[in-house]
Formats: structure tokens, C-alpha cells, sequence
């Protein structure tokens, strides 16, 4: 659901798909193919939030700020699963991680990836390239070539899908059987490191 809050009514571009179960309220402003999945919560009510082109913020993630912040996902963040991201500015091309939380006043340098479930704490600047993990994150090393090859891989498949989603996502009756001519998934995506 989109929600207008105090005169202020998000800003989508038309190529980008929020889906129905997701709600993006007030002071919002994304950008080009940009992919918002269900559950997620983007509340621009007591400041800004920019999503910039090619982003993903997927489902259950929650973007939010202290009251005069503007919260900016820049090109091609990627938003894992039940993420938070409070007050928080996330570079170019980034990866944060299913269930991280990223605290007020961060600044994830471009081309970053933080691990799943690590927290980094307020005002934490983290410089371009880097790894980070745990509770408290800390850097563990430089973020390699064929890390971010895989990480902007990943990312063009969510840059695809609002497309996929406007074009051909509706609501269904269950089928009751499984039919013998089932189309077959073709995408095919590989870990990290296999």
C-alpha cells in the first residue's frame, strides 16, 4: 500500500513494482526498477528516504529514521530478507545481509557486503569494498572482484523483476494438482565459493 503522510506523497517510477503487501508511506522517494517485497516498510514519516535505480529491498525489511534524516540506498543496493536500515546511508552496489540491522548515521561505503545478522552500530563509517560481520560488525577483509561479480549477478535478477512482477504477477486460485506440462524455472544462479 502506498500512503500520502502529512501532504507527503511517495515518488515511484513507473518501472519499479511495491508489492500490494508491502507499505511505503509519506516522505519516499525510488527510483528506476526498483523492487519492493512484500511485508517491507518504508516509513518516510519523520524524514527522507531515497531509493536510488536498480535497488531491492526485500520482504520484511524495515527502513526508518530519526526525526530530519534522510535515509539513501544509493544504485544498486541490495536489501536481503528482514533487514533494517535506520538513519543509515548504503552505497553504490552494496549487499546487506538477510536480517542485518544498520543503525543511525552509518555510512556503508560502495561495494560493501554485511553478512546476515550483523549488527553495525551508530555512526560506523565503513569504507568502499569492505566485508563486514558479526554483533558488533567489524571489517574482515576487502571485498574481491569475483565477490562483487557475484553480488551484482544476484542484484540483476531483482533489477529484472519488476518488470516480471507488473507483467504477469496476480492473485490466483490454487491449483489443486500438479498439472503434467508445469512450465520449468530456467534461471539458474550460483553460490558464492561453489
Amino acid at each position: 500500500m502506498i500512503y500520502e503522510f502529512k501532504g507527503y506523497k511517495p515518488v515511484i517510477h513507473e518501472s519499479s513494482f511495491i508489492h500490494p503487501q508491502a507499505a511505503v508511506t509519506g516522505n519516499v522517494i525510488i527510483g528506476k526498477d526498483v523492487y519492493i517485497g512484500p511485508g517491507a516498510a518504508l516509513r518516510g514519516d519523520w524524514g527522507q528516504i531515497i531509493i536510488e535505480d536498480g535497488c531491492n529491498v526485500q520482504e520484511n525489511c524495515t527502513i526508518h529514521m530519526f526525526p530530519g534524516v534522510t535515509v539513501v540506498l544509493k544504485e544498486g543496493a541490495h536489501i536481503g530478507h528482514g533487514a533494517i536500515i535506520h538513519g543509515a546511508v548504503i552505497g553504490k552496489n552494496c549487499l546487506v545481509g538477510m536480517n542485518a540491522v544498520i543503525m543511525d548515521n552509518v555510512e556503508l561505503g560502495d561495494e560493501s557486503i554485511v553478512g546476515a545478522l550483523t549488527f553495525i552500530k551508530e555512526g560506523e563509517k565503513i569504507p568502499s569494498r569492505s566485508l563486514v560481520a558479526g554483533n558488533p560488525g567489524k571489517i574482515i577483509k576487502q571485498v574481491s572482484d569475483e565477490m562483487i561479480a557475484w553480488k551484482t549477478e544476484g542484484t540483476k535478477l531483482y533489477q529484472q523483476l519488476p518488470k516480471e512482477c507488473l507483467e504477469t504477477l496476480k492473485p490466483c486460485e490454487p491449483l489443486r494438482e500438479i498439472p503434467a506440462e508445469r512450465p520449468v524455472q530456467k534461471r539458474s544462479y550460483k553460490s558464492f565459493g561453489k
